[in-house]
């Protein structure tokens, strides 16, 4: 399919007038002419998956799906949209549509309910625009298909991550995201849709699965989805009529391909065949085929950017958008889950992770098996040990005197004894290492307490009324005394002999024994008795003095 740049003003103008017109308020209300249904009753097959996976070529084994890893474009901007006039192959048809290139799909893109969540439940029909209006999206198609009788959404519908209905095992090609960022393009079973193991995110169910592995897959397409209650010819008409289409796929470096184009059912747009060739020349790998006609809408920046086939109410001169089921989103990045599991914080798409947690979705903790071993268990904040454990990874017994968990309550015992380490019982048989534990400690405690008492005792015991400091004072003082006055003896012994050696030097009163104590008196008068005075007695001592020897 080549590409043509429009050098007409006219056709430019007309369609410019188109849009423009279409958005007027008196004329928004869509009459819903331009239906393409695939089935003329319900929706889906009828027949099983086993079906679906017996009837497949034998190259694809019993998978009935592909898979395309996540996507690591984080980086780059969230998506790039690309509007584009072509003609088509083979035919003097032209088609105006818009190919957008998804860089990140699990955090950017979401399968919305029409209206918002709980549209679904109450059979609510919205368009493209007020659905993407009040979610922000940046780019935003129609999806899934609907009944356009009672307004029922139809097939499997899972949004953000909440499971809005189940289609029962339908047996339609189906797109869907999966919690780890996969993507799913094919046929799943029931028990595809409902499993927890790596669940979806995101699922949607279309009608025709375009390209397989790089491959048209319209033909086994047929066959798989191919209603056996229907019409005959009634799915094949819907293949091959030329209309206004919606697909999803993705290309080689999974990024999400949405594509749309414009049209009115039997007279503008592609067919199938046409719309897989196309997808196939851009690169896409996988994709399926979603509501077309009259649904099918594109949105930019919360405006209609495509043009509708439907009728206008008031003037079916115009066209306007129809109200639809489900619809596509591109947003900003988005954290999956949005409140991180609670454990972090959601900052440009990316979790991070408060302390304690970590991975994509703050969903595991740091503290893993068996760094708690076999008595504790892990937490944000590390291991938490059971009754009667404690340590970094709870592998030492609660010390004496302490119980529960991590060790962190105190025994109340009487006297305060030990308790048991699990129950905080006093009355608790402890065991026998605990006992010889005790034992020694106690038999330290008792030495330790005898040890304290003698000290105590002696400390207490009744002194003497001197110390021994004061025992040595005196002791010295009498020592001093005593050797001074033998010192004063040994002077006076010196000075005597001295006098002894040099009489003359000798200064001192010579005094008669005999007037000692009175002497002379009774002498005197036993002289008188006898008639001799003092004059007469030749024995009659004179009494010398120094200084009588000098006069002499």
């Amino acid at each position: 399919m080549a590409e043509v740049s429009v050098k007409c003003p006219f056709v430019w103008l007309l369609l410019w007038l188109c849009v423009r017109l279409s958005e007027t308020k008196n004329t928004r209300v869509s009459v819903g002419d331009d239906i393409l249904q695939p089935y003329a009753h319900g929706h889906g097959p009828s027949h099983s998956h086993r079906h679906v996976r017996d009837c497949q070529p034998v190259v694809h084994g019993n998978s009935t799906y592909e898979s395309q890893p996540p996507s690591h474009h984080s980086r780059l901007p969230v998506a790039e949209s690309t509007v584009f006039v072509s003609d088509v192959p083979g035919s003097s048809r032209m088609v105006y549509g818009h190919i957008t290139a998804v860089q990140d799909p699990l955090r950017t893109v979401s399968v919305l309910e029409p209206g918002g969540p709980g549209g679904c439940g109450m059979k609510q029909r919205a368009s493209v625009e007020e659905t993407a209006e009040a979610a922000g999206c940046l780019y935003a198609q129609n999806a899934g298909f609907f009944n356009t009788s009672t307004g029922r959404c139809l097939g499997n519908v899972v949004s953000d991550g909440r499971v809005v209905q189940d289609s029962g095992g339908v047996q339609n090609a189906q797109f869907g995201i999966r919690k780890d960022g996969t993507l799913v393009f094919g046929y799943l079973s029931q028990e595809d849709v409902l499993d927890q193991s790596n669940p979806f995110v995101q699922l949607v169910s279309g009608v025709v699965w375009l390209l397989r592995k790089g491959e048209v897959y319209i033909n086994q397409s047929l066959k798989a989805e191919c209603d056996k209650t229907q019409e005959t010819g009634k799915f094949r008409t819907f293949v091959d009529v030329v209309s206004a289409r919606t697909a999803v796929g993705h290309d080689a470096e999974g990024k999400l391909i949405l594509f749309h184009i414009d049209g009115q059912t039997g007279v503008r747009g592609m067919n199938l065949w046409e719309v897989a060739e196309s997808l196939k020349s851009y690169g896409v790998i996988n994709a399926i085929n979603l509501d077309g006609g009259g649904s099918s809408t594109y949105v930019t920046g919360g405006s209609l950017a495509s043009y509708p086939s439907d009728h206008c109410v008031t003037d079916d001169r115009w066209r306007c958008a129809r109200p639809v089921s489900t619809v596509l989103c591109v947003h900003q990045r988005r954290c999956q889950p949005a409140d991180c599991n609670d454990h972090g914080d959601c900052v440009d798409g990316r979790c991070r992770c408060h302390q304690g947690w970590q991975g994509e979705e703050c969903d595991s903790l740091v503290c893993q098996a068996p760094a708690c071993g076999p008595h504790g268990v892990c937490t944000a904040g590390g291991c938490v040990c059971d009754a009667g454990w404690r340590g970094k990874n709870c592998s030492q017994a609660c010390p004496l005197g302490f119980f529960g968990p991590s060790c962190a309550q105190e025994c109340r015992c009487d006297d305060q004894c030990p308790c048991d380490p699990q129950t905080g019982s006093c009355n608790a048989t402890l065991p026998g290492e605990t006992n010889y534990t005790l034992h020694r400690a106690g038999h330290c405690l008792a030495k330790q307490m005898f040890t304290s008492w003698r000290r105590d005792k002696e400390a207490h015991r009744e002194q003497p009324h001197l110390t021994e400091r004061s025992w040595l004072l005196i002791t010295s003082t009498l020592a001093s005394l005593l050797s001074a006055s033998l010192l004063l003896h040994f002077v006076r012994a010196c000075r005597g002999a001295a006098a002894a050696h040099f009489p003359e030097r000798r200064d001192y009163s010579y005094v008669p024994l005999a007037d000692i104590n009175g002497a002379d008196s009774r002498a005197e008068a036993r002289s008188r008795k006898s008639g001799f005075g003092m004059d007469d007695s030749d024995s009659q001592d004179e009494i010398w003095s120094p200084s009588q020897s000098g006069r002499s």
